[in-house]
Order: structure tokens, then C-alpha cells, then sequence
């Protein structure tokens, strides 16, 4: 249970009492926040139980409460579309009946309507009203302490480069995933699990979409060309001799690593290559 209501976070907040309007909901330090009938589930809600419940701000900056999640809490990074926009800023849709707010001071460049954009939910501490940002930079540590080689990570995809793909990675660091390394189609706003290569001088991360080292990698390719048989019934016309561009179409791999992972599966009798393409024993 919440010691405070936090604005833009999950609270594990106490049903005190029943309105009206709604469930009042409390923290340990006696605070409460409405949870409007729309989200009352009378079966799993009585008087006394304790339910996590995200808080933001309504449309007259009253503290409310809500079951339903938004696509970024604070602190949070999510790639969101415009879906009306004013003389003093833009709103996105964040999956939320209220949409976020982004200040013209804090768009890089003027907002269009139908846009998508990246995003960080921030909090505005004198007023309490939460808001995106545009401007994410500032919010990057380039300290990343907590983190190792090998370590799997949260990514999303903010920019395409030359050298490949700018992410944010668990919501706090910059990091790159490099073209030759990827073998699958990814776009800005891509959410994929990844792994540190390398934390550079600049506090930067090099990353990769598969495990660091021979083995682990290969185990995930296998582990993935024998999902993929069975979703379609234990047969795919293809075989070591396809064309790269079929292989990364179906498998999102390169050729080489296909044919190491059909060859060690065909070893170990999981799988037979025939001239209609590889099946499941």
C-alpha cells in the first residue's frame, strides 16, 4: 500500500468509501482519490481491499483514479500520435479518456495532427499536472552504473541512423543497435528485448537484438526455427540452399546463422531437410 498518492505512477491504494460518483481509494498518510463508477468493479472492489489503480490529473487537475494503464507512466518513454493540437501545444493519445498535454515549449519541432512522436511523461512539480516532452535528451543519463555486459534490456527505438538504430534503453539510457547485427525489420517506436554489447566511454550502449556468444545465440535461432515449424505445421519449403532474402523473410536471420542452426538441429534429430524444405520429426 502507497504511503502517498503519486501523480503518473501505479498506487497500491485501500477502498475507504463508497459514492455517488465513485470509490474513494487511500494511502497509508490518510490521503484519497476518487475512483470514478466507470471503473467499479462492485465483485472485486469491497470496502477494505487493497487495488492498484493508476493516478493522473482530470480535465479540472483534480487527482482521479483509473484501472486503466497508459501507454507511458512518468519517467516513461512511448512513441504517441497527435490527435489535437492548439496555439499553446499539442495533445497525444497515451490510452487515457483525458490526453496528454505537450507544451509548445517542449515540442522540437511544430506538431501535425496524425503525427507520431517520442515522448517522456514528465510531472510539473508547482502545478502537479503531468506532461509529455519532445525534448528527451535532457533526460538521458549517460551513467549507466546498474548495468553489465550481457545484461537483457528494455529498447525502444527513437531514430534511424546510418550506423543503425537510436533506442532508449529501460527508460533512462541512450543506446545503438547496429545495421549489420540486425536481422529483422524495425521502425521508430519498435519495443524489442535486447543486450549490452558494450558500455562505451561516453556512457553510451552498443546493443544486440540476440544473446552475447556463440551458444546463447544459437540457441535462440534454433529455439525460433523450430517455433516457427510447429506454428505451420511442421513444414517450411525451405532448406540451407533458399535464397538469404526468403530465409530473413520467414526467420529474420541471415543464412549463415540458418544453416548453423539447421545443421545442429538435423544433428540432434529434431528436425530433417528434404528438397521440399525443412520438417519436424
Amino acid at each position: 500500500m502507497n504511503l502517498t498518492i503519486a501523480i503518473g505512477e501505479l498506487n497500491t491504494l485501500r477502498v475507504e468509501r463508497d459514492t455517488d460518483y465513485g470509490l474513494y481509494l487511500r494511502a497509508e498518510n490518510f490521503e484519497e482519490v476518487l475512483l470514478p463508477n466507470i471503473y467499479v468493479m462492485e465483485a472485486d472492489m469491497p470496502i477494505g481491499t487493497e487495488i492498484e489503480v493508476f493516478v493522473y490529473t482530470d480535465s479540472e487537475d483534480r487527482p482521479v483514479a483509473t484501472t486503466k494503464m497508459p501507454y507511458a507512466k512518468l519517467g516513461e518513454f512511448a512513441y504517441l500520435t497527435v490527435v489535437d493540437y492548439k496555439q499553446y501545444g499539442a495533445f497525444v493519445n497515451w490510452g487515457l479518456p483525458k490526453d496528454l498535454f505537450v507544451p509548445l515549449s517542449q515540442q522540437k519541432c511544430h506538431f501535425h495532427i496524425g503525427s507520431k512522436y517520442i515522448l517522456r511523461v514528465c510531472l510539473d512539480s508547482e502545478t502537479g499536472r503531468l506532461y509529455g516532452t519532445h525534448k528527451i535528451g535532457k533526460w538521458l543519463s549517460y551513467e549507466p552504473k546498474d548495468l553489465e555486459k550481457n545484461q537483457k534490456v528494455d529498447t525502444l527505438v527513437i531514430a534511424k541512423t546510418p550506423l543503425g538504430y537510436k533506442v532508449v534503453v529501460n527508460n533512462l539510457y541512450e543506446g545503438m543497435l547496429f545495421e549489420n547485427e540486425i536481422f529483422e525489420k524495425l521502425r521508430v517506436g519498435d519495443r524489442r528485448e535486447a543486450y549490452v554489447k558494450k558500455i562505451r566511454k561516453d556512457g553510451k550502449l552498443d546493443l544486440s537484438l540476440q544473446p552475447i556468444g556463440k551458444k546463447a545465440t544459437s540457441d535462440i535461432f534454433e529455439t525460433k526455427i523450430l517455433t516457427l515449424l510447429d506454428e505451420r505445421g511442421g513444414l517450411i519449403a525451405l532448406n540451407s540452399k533458399s535464397e538469404p532474402e526468403e530465409i530473413m523473410s520467414i526467420f529474420g536471420m541471415s543464412k549463415k546463422n540458418f544453416k548453423r542452426s539447421v545443421t545442429s538441429l538435423i544433428a540432434s534429430e529434431k528436425i530433417r531437410s528434404t528438397e521440399k524444405g525443412i520438417e519436424l520429426l
